[in-house]
């Protein structure tokens, strides 16, 4: 079990999970083409092309060439422990990402009453997404794992830990920075919902969520979670 929970947080395995979401997301939005994969696109993957296309690196395929090459230099650079046995691995972060997803769910619809003393109605909508929309939760289980858990999580707590700040300290602030950054983004841009608190606490709260998830049992899970999630109350039950 010990030799388990390791292996799923190696980034080689991460690597091995990711690989299939990230061909399927971006495969499918080629196939689909034109306007219709454009606009299926999340706000996290488009930040990252426009922050690429300001370095002149505007082609399709660069961004998710950066993901797999950041976690592939991560495996490269922990090769030397990397799991016997990655197979056996991938079955069970899957299974652990449709369990967390299967969570977050729950707490979403028991959540009205834990913010009712808050004095705020939670209002969480379930809209029925056609079939093309479930790239659009894939796309956003990874490259909003990638910019709020990898890179800005991982990011603040390296810079803190690097100016002094113990752990005990470092990680719950950047944890709970990120949470609100991840909330935060989903009312900016074009495309984004007009402020309501009741949807900013809901998603700060899952913003943690999936900040313990990365921390306690790896990215790939909780880009897993994330996606599955989002496919979960978007099309299954929406």
């Amino acid at each position: 079990m010990t030799s388990y929970l390791a292996a799923t947080r190696h980034p080689w395995v991460c690597f091995l999970f990711l690989l299939p979401l990230l061909a399927a997301y971006e495969g499918g939005l080629y196939w689909l083409g034109g306007e219709q994969g454009v606009r299926l696109r999340n706000g996290a993957d488009a930040w990252l092309r426009w922050a690429l296309e300001v370095f002149g690196a505007g082609h399709a395929l660069v961004a998710p060439a950066v993901v797999l090459g950041v976690l592939l230099v991560w495996s490269w650079w922990r090769w030397a422990d990397r799991p016997e046995d990655p197979v056996t691995a991938l079955f069970g972060m899957a299974f652990e990402s449709a369990m967390f997803a299967v969570v977050l769910w729950q707490f979403s619809r028991n959540f009205g009453p834990i913010i009712d003393g808050l004095g705020i109605k939670l209002q969480i909508t379930m809209r029925t997404a056609p079939a093309a929309q479930i790239l659009t939760f894939i796309g956003a289980g990874i490259y909003e794992e990638v910019l709020f858990r990898l890179a800005l999580f991982g990011g603040l707590t390296l810079l803190l830990r690097t100016v002094g700040v113990p752990g005990v300290v470092a990680i719950p602030v950047a944890a709970c920075a990120a949470a609100l950054a991840f909330a935060a983004a989903h009312h900016v841009g074009p495309y984004g919902e007009p402020m309501r608190a009741d949807y900013f606490v809901f998603r700060t709260a899952a913003g943690l969520f999936f900040t313990v998830l990365f921390v306690g049992r790896g990215f790939g899970i909780a880009v897993g979670a994330h996606a599955g999630y989002d496919v979960l109350v978007g099309v299954v039950v929406g």
